[in-house]
């Protein structure tokens, strides 16, 4: 076949991206391919199911030429020599600096780049300006630090009935380390050293920030049925329009907007104790198979995806631009609350593990198994020292097998 050779020719790269990556993934896919001689095929695969089809695929020599990959899990097939170093790359951009540096810490292993930012999202506090209202609340005033936001509910609970005044996924790693650690980030407290050689999770500020939870379970302030919620809730919850306030993504902007127009929201920071405010800085960092021979293809696509053109159309599908010297003008015309998501995503934190999966997202894990216990059981001192010899131990463990 001398068609390889041929002017003209058209290569084809495939790509995968996690369900969650299924409002915005086949519209850049499909404005790339109408616009470029090669294309991009996408496949899109079962979020639970991505990381692990990945690695056996990556194992099997079957993998795609490239991915959407959920950024924390970036270190760990890292680390398994599993991704193409693309750090010259990378550099050579001439917006790289401009790229969000939470995505880029994560794609970073050992001093080479592994994975570049595609899509964002970041952590934030929605409250329901209805019951703010009617709890004789300012509606379009959000609470700024931890009093606040416990007096506000406080107010809200006591309209009674259906109504509660705070709402979160009490037994969800992936949640509580979406939105409850920013709280103690903000307050200047960490779960993690910044290389994630150590587990840092008895802290005077995680502390303070279990205090300020617990009390507002005590104080009834918070649904029952959030004890056993494993995620299933966590935007649902709110949706359903008796929640005064709750921590939540800037994915749901874009949900309420659009699902849910009848519930009037705001949308702030999430605060430290004393003021303040951080985020986590989620979303996916693209990711290239080592050894594909369809690198080309992939890069053409990122430029695409990192031009205006591409962050305007990503952030109009509910993505926040990854690239800070464009991101005011890709947001232009929409919801103004997205500015307020990409100024925090831009601000925001990722831990960095190679073994975030068994230490936060697992639910046997022993995150999941501490946040559960220290919001709603009776022994937060054990709790606390017991998450962190575990954390220790199975990040020694994975240490040891790089």
């Amino acid at each position: 076949m001398m068609l390889s050779t041929a002017p003209g020719f058209t290569e084809e790269a495939t790509i995968w991206v996690r369900a969650d990556g299924s409002n915005f993934m086949p519209q850049i896919v499909e404005a790339f391919n109408k616009g470029h001689e090669n294309q991009i095929k996408l496949d899109i695969i079962p979020t639970a199911e991505l990381v692990q089809k990945y690695a056996t695929a990556a194992a099997g020599g079957t993998a795609p030429d490239g991915l959407s990959l959920d950024l924390i899990y970036t270190p760990a097939f890292a680390a398994a020599g599993q991704l193409e170093d693309i750090t010259d790359w990378a550099k050579g951009l001439s917006y790289f600096d401009q790229l969000s540096p939470a995505h880029v810490k994560t794609g970073t292993y050992k001093g080479r780049i592994y994975g570049l930012p595609f899509s964002a999202d970041s952590s934030v506090l929605i409250w329901n300006k209805k019951l703010f209202r009617e709890a004789g609340l300012d509606p379009d005033k959000g609470p700024a630090n931890w009093a606040e936001i416990e007096a506000d509910a406080e107010k809200v609970n006591a309209l009674g009935g259906e109504v509660k005044g705070f709402y979160f996924s009490g037994n969800c790693g992936g949640c509580n380390i979406f939105t409850f650690m920013p709280l103690v980030w903000a307050s200047g407290g960490d779960l993690l050293s910044d290389d994630g050689t150590k587990a840092t999770v008895d802290t005077p500020q995680m502390r303070d920030a279990i205090a300020f939870y617990r009390s507002m379970v005590e104080k009834g302030l918070v649904p029952e049925g959030a004890q056993t919620d494993s995620g299933a809730n966590f935007f649902a919850a709110f949706a359903a329009g008796n929640i005064g306030i709750a921590p939540s993504g800037a994915f749901a902007i874009g949900a309420l907007n659009t699902q849910y127009p009848d519930i009037e929201y705001g949308l702030t920071y999430l605060p430290g104790k004393e003021g303040g405010w951080s985020s986590f800085a989620g979303g996916d960092n693209f990711v290239v198979t080592k050894g594909t021979p369809k690198l080309a293809v992939l890069k053409e696509f990122l430029d695409y995806a990192y031009s205006l053109e591409g962050q305007t159309l990503l952030a109009s599908r509910g993505s926040l631009p990854v690239r800070g010297d464009i991101a005011k003008e890709a947001l232009k015309g929409l919801d103004p609350r997205y500015q307020t998501a990409a100024d925090a995503m831009a601000k925001g934190k990722t831990p960095y593990s190679v073994v975030f999966n068994d230490i936060i997202n697992s639910q046997n894990g022993p995150w999941v198994q501490m946040v559960n216990e220290v919001f709603f059981g009776d022994d937060v001192d054990g709790s606390l020292a017991t998450a962190q010899e575990t954390m220790q131990s199975i990040i020694d463990a994975g240490g040891a097998n790089q």
